[in-house]
């Protein structure tokens, strides 16, 4: 059992607290912010890193959101949707490892696992705490194949990064965001798309108007269980995930 925090840490989570809340009202870093962020884009910023030798194409600062939220919520199980490089299952798996416990483990699911991702996977040293599902994230048959791995009392979270479109988006939040265990989060990645140039999707099926953001405001209209988590994104500034950090508060 944890020891409650001293004067001295009160003190300091206060300060950090005001300092999220000025970011949060800085609109010449939100434009500075913005800024670096298209231009980020022109270099594929987001494939440069790596998380104990797998592709993970993530901003480092979404990873260092997501470390503290799972730090805090010490969830059992993690569900992902989209795995390309598998670098995000690895990742979510070694933050599940510092928590302790046989019992944690990432379900990650894909329509398309590539036959060399798969191999890299599963010789992974982490490969023991990680399934895999090759299938569509939005059949009924792949949700309660998902449920059927996820023990009674678990504590889920969520973390939704394959196809872009509202639609699909839409839909896997309704399969799978109420999963999360409330007091959790379900991570909505690349909302940033609503908020970039319309030429950024061009290749795509996505784009603005059409995209993982347009889904989360529709999907809150629906269901009143979650908030947007905006403290995280002033926190942290630069993210893909803009209104997609989703607090399970009910």
């Amino acid at each position: 059992m944890s020891k409650p925090p001293t004067e001295a840490e009160q003190a300091f989570a206060r300060e950090v607290e005001e300092n999220v809340a000025g970011l949060g009202r800085d609109a010449v870093m939100k434009d500075l912010t913005g800024q670096w962020f298209r231009r980020s884009t022109d270099h594929r910023y987001s494939y440069n890193f790596r998380w104990m030798g797998r592709p993970i194409i993530q901003y480092p600062q979404d990873m260092v959101a997501l470390q503290e939220i799972v730090w805090d919520t010490r969830p059992d199980i993690v569900v992902e949707t989209g795995i390309a490089h598998g670098g995000s299952l690895v990742y979510s798996a070694s933050l599940l490892r510092m928590l302790g416990g046989e019992h944690r483990r990432v379900i990650g699911i894909d329509i398309d696992i590539r036959p060399h991702n798969r191999a890299a996977m599963e010789a992974h040293p982490l490969a023991g705490m990680i399934d895999m599902i090759e299938a569509s994230s939005i059949e009924q048959s792949t949700l309660a194949d998902v449920k059927s791995r996820i023990p009674e009392g678990s504590r889920v979270m969520v973390l939704l990064d394959s196809n872009h479109t509202h639609d699909h988006v839409l839909e896997e939040l309704r399969l799978y965001a109420p999963l999360v265990t409330p007091g959790c989060y379900c991570v909505v990645y690349d909302t940033i798309v609503e908020d970039l140039p319309a030429e950024f999707s061009a290749s795509r099926p996505w784009g603005p108007g059409d995209n993982p953001k347009t889904a989360v405001h529709a999907y809150l209209k629906e269901d009143d269980r979650f908030e947007i988590d905006r403290a995280i994104e002033d926190k942290i500034q630069i993210t893909v995930a803009p209104d997609g950090w989703l607090k399970r508060v009910r």
